[in-house]
């Protein structure tokens, strides 16, 4: 099957190491191995490509510069123009795949009108986040713009129930709306153990940004040291509010105790948590929580126990007791007695890793993720198709 799949966000490098590169990634090698065509449309390819992207063919969008003289109204339109038009040059395709970006409509658009199945993946509200944290020049016209694509494509994929909900919300009659959470790449994960007489240690993947809990991690590194002297701590990973942190683990005293590996290659996260005794997902409960977080399912992939925060899809993705523990957010003494509890039983400690690490390859592979995406997008697409059995004669 030929697919295109479109990131037209130029926030996001498809082949760089920020979460949502990660994701671009999962998503279209999964689709690679799986015998389809992939053509990857995107507004940055990035410096870290994987083994795969020799393989594919990469399009570049050619968008306009927003400070080109243009108004907001005039950019979009042009955005839209170009996007769909690149696409088609390169076409025709059998299933367009769009990872939703602020300001796109025309993608959908144009497969609907072509006939051709279109799945659009939404990962957050990305009105509100701009709001918050870029600033959001027309909100009205932000809308209007998300709901055409809403309404457009033939199938949404929202990676949480809370981002599903935002999709109704801005369009309340979208034909055909699926949660599914992110998966991750098991080829880059074996099964972690730190060496014997390794001090323990504490693990955070991700980029640092205000929203991943960074104030609170390093409030629960804090305690944990005040049980465990010889505590350390790895974050793996960098960000712009990496001064924050910094600024908290110094106000504890423990900065000597904390190593930053800077920005990792996704290929090489697995390695960078081979020290690792226990991996943390701190959330707090000031702000509202829609992620399905990549770190966490690259932590049960690793075979590392976590310890998170109980908020939104970490509900599910944690079992509490079975496939990690969970602490009330925002609650560091809960979150540093919970890794001091897997300090103290190493034996519990093994075994919520290994269920963990079980279920993550039995459900959450990218390729069992994508395999579910294509299936609905052409069971919506061709209500005859019948069973799950029937999909591959009909997806390569």
């Amino acid at each position: 099957m030929r697919i295109a799949y479109v990131c037209g966000d130029a926030g996001i490098p498809v082949f760089g190491t920020k979460g949502a590169s990660v994701h671009v990634q999962g998503v279209a090698g999964a689709m690679h191995r799986a015998g389809h065509s992939v053509t990857l449309f995107c507004a940055r390819r990035g410096d870290h490509p994987p083994v795969w992207a020799d393989d594919v063919s990469v399009a570049g969008l050619d968008l306009p510069p927003e400070r080109d003289g243009l108004s907001r109204t005039e950019w979009v339109r042009e955005v839209n123009s170009r996007m769909a038009a690149t696409i088609r040059r390169h076409g025709p395709f059998d299933l367009v795949y769009e990872r939703y970006s602020l300001w796109s409509h025309a993608v959908m658009e144009d497969a609907r009108d072509r006939g051709v199945p279109a799945v659009l993946e939404v990962n957050a509200p990305l009105m509100d986040e701009a709001a918050a944290h870029r600033g959001l020049v027309d909100r009205d016209e932000a809308w209007q713009v998300a709901s055409r694509a809403f309404r457009a494509a033939s199938t949404v994929i929202a990676v949480s129930q809370e981002v599903a909900d935002h999709v109704q919300l801005v369009a309340d009659n979208v034909a055909s709306v699926v949660v599914e959470a992110n998966g991750v790449d098991l080829s880059r994960f074996a099964d972690q153990r730190p060496p014997a007489g390794t001090p323990f240690t504490l693990g955070f993947v991700g980029t640092l940004k205000p929203w991943h809990g960074l104030e609170l991690l390093a409030d629960t590194f804090a305690l944990v040291r005040r049980d465990i002297g010889d505590a350390r701590l790895v974050i793996v990973g960098d960000g712009p509010s990496r001064d924050v942190l910094e600024r908290r683990l110094a106000e504890h005293g423990v900065s000597a105790h904390v190593r930053f590996t800077g920005k990792v290659a996704p290929r090489a996260v697995g390695e960078a948590l081979g020290g690792v005794h226990v991996a943390l997902a701190p959330y707090t409960d000031d702000a509202p929580f829609y992620f399905s977080p990549l770190k966490v399912v690259e932590y049960q992939a690793a075979g590392v126990p976590v310890v998170a925060s109980a908020v939104g899809q970490l509900t599910t993705l944690v079992r509490h007791g079975l496939t990690g523990l969970l602490a009330p957010a925002g609650d560091a003494r809960a979150l540093a007695d919970a890794c001091i509890q897997l300090h103290d039983e190493p034996l519990l400690a093994r075994q919520l890793a290994e269920r963990a690490r079980r279920e993550v390859a039995r459900h959450r592979s990218w390729e069992a993720v994508v395999e579910r995406i294509l299936w609905r997008a052409l069971s919506t697409a061709r209500p005859g198709l019948g069973s799950r059995n029937d999909l591959a004669t009909v997806l390569i």
